[in-house]
């Protein structure tokens, strides 16, 4: 095996992309799983999206949400936006790290956001000037990077191509979408070499869904190839509202679990996460798809040794 970096750094996402996919959840409720989550150790959670109610019902109450939560020291929040209005609104909410997103898929953007995907990369490098204008940093998710639910495979160079484009308009980070759990650990590899050998020094960040039971493997693919930071959604929340048969993201208890026992390092503490999981299973009403939850005492609590 390769050799593994001795730390990851995972962004939790439950908040925003696991909760838009759930029916709506009273306020309260997000912000006691917000809170949870920012107790937990992990230093990056996506907190909210700023979009049109009639989009995104279950992110409506946004502003509200983030008003409330209990900022804790030493956690990076983001939100993520859609147009102009967004940013506006995660600017004045007080966001400096905001995230963006565009479909390698053409079909698929337009599901999503009624336009090509061309048209939305111009919409993003007008984006990129707004925020930067206000201090504030810029991620550009690449959705549909693995593969897509209208079109199929995706070619890396498609992928590679649209990285070319937003980091000459100034994006700050690039992030990768597995939208359907299409990936497997081929096209992880061919997509991040495809990537590194055109962009080598922009920061990158692995997203995972585990519709067809790869993440792990598609982590396991990525830390071999010196990927370190990757998103996560507790208990396994999320999917895709423009993307049939999407089901939940990569747990991210599961993958703090596999890291630790192989003595990589995550600041994670893998007790307060479960509690996490459990909370947002008592909050939502029903069994989340994580398999930890469920593993009883034999789960292993703490990192082995390196």
């Amino acid at each position: 095996m390769a050799d593994l970096p001795a730390s990851v750094s995972i962004r939790e996402v439950g908040p925003r992309d696991g909760l838009q996919n759930e029916d709506p959840i009273p306020t309260d409720a997000k912000v006691r799983l917000l809170d949870a989550l920012s107790g937990t150790g992990v230093r990056r959670i996506e907190a909210v999206s700023f979009v049109h109610p009639l989009a995104i019902p279950q992110m409506a109450d946004a502003d509200e949400v983030w008003q409330r939560a209990a900022k804790a020291d030493g956690v990076r929040y983001s939100a993520l936006v859609p147009n102009t209005r967004g940013a506006q609104r995660a600017l004045a909410a007080g966001f400096t790290e905001i995230e963006v997103v565009v479909s390698a898929s053409d079909t698929h953007n337009r599901r999503n956001v009624n336009r090509s995907t061309d048209e939305s990369l111009d919409d993003i490098a007008e984006l990129i000037d707004l925020l930067h204008g206000a201090s504030a940093r810029v991620e550009v998710i690449v959705a549909t990077s693995f593969g897509c639910p209208y079109e199929g495979d995706v070619d890396p160079a498609r992928v590679a191509g649209i990285v070319d484009r937003v980091v000459r308009d100034g994006a700050d980070r690039v992030a990768f979408g597995d939208t359907t759990g299409m990936g497997t650990p081929r096209r992880v590899r061919e997509l991040v070499t495809a990537v590194r050998d055109r962009n080598a020094h922009v920061p990158v960040l692995l997203h995972f869904h585990n519709t067809r039971g790869t993440a792990l493997a598609n982590l396991l693919t990525a830390l071999e190839l010196g990927v370190t930071e990757f998103d996560a959604s507790v208990g396994g929340l999320g999917g895709c509202p423009y993307a049939p048969g999407a089901s939940g993201n990569l747990a991210t208890e599961e993958a703090v679990h596999m890291l630790h026992d192989m003595g990589i390092d995550t600041g994670i503490d893998l007790a307060a996460l479960i509690g996490a999981a459990e909370l947002a299973e008592e909050l939502l009403g029903k069994k989340l798809p994580s398999g930890v939850l469920r593993a009883g005492p034999r789960t292993r609590l703490t990192p082995m040794p390196s």
